[in-house]
């Protein structure tokens, strides 16, 4: 099964997994917890049973009515710690210049955390945000040039900063030595 794409069949078999664990958990019949998600019950057992390639969607009403996140779902089960993602999202103009999504926390919304690094002349500039996101800055090396609107605030190594980011605004390094910064996107 799956041997076409290992990393799906691992996916697959925590979901099986998880999906029957937290539905015991919850003293719920996979008759009562398709009638509460909506999905079909012939569909959660194909999960239960690590058969099914099931969409996102699916898998996001199972965790609703399961009053579980999302990844909750498709982690290892032995996983305790929900707060590793480490990729590369963003590659800047200047070689060295990057964004990697560290972390996604769960609370009332959501929040992700990125550690950025730009160096010597380099920016990042994305578009703004929708209305109620804010951001949270903290600068480890360098100093940052956050750019809002016309303005300019200059956040250097220690310092700490948070603005809404539904306006428009831009990371810049003004400066001769890399900025290394966290970047937490609270939505």
């Amino acid at each position: 099964m799956h041997k076409e794409n290992p990393q799906r069949a691992s996916v697959l078999q925590h979901v099986s997994q998880n999906v029957r664990r937290l539905r015991h958990a919850a003293d719920l019949s996979q008759t009562a917890l398709s009638e509460k998600s909506g999905v079909s019950r012939r569909m959660l057992v194909a999960i239960e049973a690590g058969e099914k390639n099931v969409s996102l969607s699916t898998l996001d009403r199972v965790a609703e009515a399961l009053d579980v996140a999302f990844s909750d779902l498709i982690q290892a089960p032995d996983v305790r710690d929900h707060s590793r993602i480490n990729e590369l999202a963003w590659a800047g103009d200047i070689p060295g210049s990057k964004a990697i999504l560290l972390a996604k926390a769960t609370a009332r919304r959501e929040v992700e955390l990125w550690e950025m690094r730009l160096e010597s002349g380099d920016r990042y500039s994305p578009e703004p945000d929708p209305e109620g996101w804010n951001v949270q800055i903290f600068v480890f090396d360098g100093c940052l040039t956050l750019r809002l609107g016309d303005a300019k605030k200059y956040i250097s190594a220690g310092e700490f900063f948070m603005f809404g980011s539904d306006q428009t605004h831009g990371y810049c390094n003004d400066g001769s030595v890399a900025v290394r910064f966290v970047r937490t996107v609270v939505i």
